[in-house]
């Protein structure tokens, strides 16, 4: 690809050093992603601007006016700290007709709220998980329609935000306990799904209306607790002793034929149901009977170094610097309203 200007947008408290050659490699970094991503592009021979942003939009704009970026590489997961925002910067960018990579607003707004893209994906017969939703201020009582054990999760959150063991509850009481926590913790409306027993597994998909599907990835738990079940926690997913503890890892899911397809396909029908682009990760729980049920679509998915997407990228012969040019062209491709090259 040739060399571009990309205007990279992250979290003005996520901005990484000048030189991080100091930080050991074993040691957890929050601003991990943004330095991997910056430093990628670098690499791949490109002109590149570091932008923090949270509760202005006006830096954004003055920055697109002097360094004319080709493309802005958005990193952003909220504004003014609400994750719902995070659709209102990518619709001032286009409004501002600047070319931006990863998921388009309508996307980003309808996987935001898992309630209404639960809704979306039953409307058009993707399997999923039943669900209730409970909202802040009102009683909390299961529906008939959904069954213990469920699985409670603030309704707008993502990252595994609020994902512990305690999460799984059997029981009317315990289920009340939870959603008051994390209505209580995060202000945040709940939801709580039934829980699928059996194996996590991710697809990344690349692209806006032709859909590249990567290599299928699987968490392998590795050994937990006796009494743990096999969910991807807050916990199990960022701290990075645990899972060396624990032998956690990320692996090439070894699936049957007729399944990979299956679960490629229902991807895919999650994707276009939900008016993706770019790139996201869709992930799944896989039964025992090779049933793949939506457990959510997760737009502009984690694409650091040693992350799924990377990964998935490796084992298709796709280096981390030619997936971060992949992201750059489907963003410069992109337009509002599908009008798209790719």
């Amino acid at each position: 690809m040739r060399r571009r200007r990309v205007l990279v947008l992250m979290h003005d408290d996520l901005m990484p050093p000048a030189d991080a050659t100091s930080v050991p490699e074993d040691h957890y970094v929050p601003w991990k992603t943004e330095f991997d991503v910056t430093s990628g592009l670098r690499d791949q021979g490109h002109d590149v601007q570091v932008m923090g942003a949270n509760t202005d939009l006006t830096p954004i704009r003055e920055a697109i006016a002097e360094f004319r970026p080709h493309v802005a590489f958005n990193l952003l997961e909220s504004f003014h700290d609400v994750p719902a925002y995070d659709s209102y910067v990518t619709s001032y960018l286009e409004l501002l007709r600047q070319p931006y990579t990863g998921c388009n607003p309508r996307g980003l707004m309808l996987t935001r709220d898992k309630a209404l893209s639960r809704k979306i994906m039953a409307y058009h017969r993707i399997p999923g998980p039943g669900f209730a939703v409970f909202l802040r201020g009102r009683a909390v009582r299961k529906p008939t329609r959904v069954s213990y054990p469920l699985l409670v999760k603030a309704l707008d959150m993502d990252g595994s935000v609020g994902l512990a063991q305690a999460s799984i509850v059997r029981d009317d009481a315990k289920l009340e306990e939870r959603v008051r926590f994390l209505q209580e913790t995060y202000d945040t409306d709940v939801i709580a799904e039934e829980y699928v027993a059996g194996r996590e597994i991710y697809v990344p998909i690349l692209g806006n209306r032709r859909l590249q599907v990567l290599p299928v990835m699987e968490l392998n738990f590795g050994k937990l607790a006796e009494d743990a079940e096999p969910i991807a926690t807050s916990r199990l997913k960022w701290d990075w002793k645990y899972q060396e503890k624990r032998g956690i890892e990320l692996e090439v899911a070894k699936l049957k034929p007729e399944v990979a397809k299956r679960v490629e396909r229902v991807a895919k029908r999650v994707y276009r149901a939900l008016n993706l682009s770019g790139y996201a990760r869709i992930d799944f729980r896989l039964t025992e009977e090779g049933i793949p049920f939506v457990i959510e679509a997760n737009p502009n998915a984690d694409v650091g170094f040693g992350e799924e997407f990377h990964e998935a990228g490796e084992v298709a012969g796709l280096a981390y610097g030619d997936l971060l040019d992949r992201i750059l062209r489907l963003g410069e491709n992109y337009q509002a309203g599908w009008r798209t090259r790719e």
